[in-house]
């Protein structure tokens, strides 16, 4: 019987390194269900304000981050996680140098 699964030891070993002054990012997973990136910001870098057409989760994987979620602006660290619904505005802004995991959920 074959298994059928992904499995990554180490999400911070996926980015090698993070450039001044850039966001890097890797789609290291895609299915019809499920797209994985993990994205690496360097310090004062930043996602600006849009949406997306699908629901997403975001985990901070290292760091610290400025989170804005519609009208609600939060300060996250390592560890934390955020759904978002499909349409809903929101951005990232790094604080310290940041890793995210950012898994973009399909439909049904």
């Amino acid at each position: 019987m074959e298994l059928d699964y992904a499995l990554i030891e180490n999400l911070e070993d996926l980015i090698e390194s993070i450039q001044p002054d850039s966001i890097v990012s890797r789609t290291f997973y895609k299915d019809e269900r499920l797209k994985a990136i993990l994205f690496g910001f360097d310090t004062g870098q930043e996602l600006s304000e849009h949406t997306s057409s699908q629901a997403a989760i975001i985990q901070i994987v290292k760091g610290e981050a400025t989170v804005t979620l519609g009208e609600d602006r939060h300060e996250l660290q390592t560890g934390a996680w955020v759904y978002m619904p499909p349409r809903l505005k929101h951005s990232v802004y790094a604080k310290t140098p940041l890793t995210i995991l950012l898994m973009m959920l399909g439909s049904d």
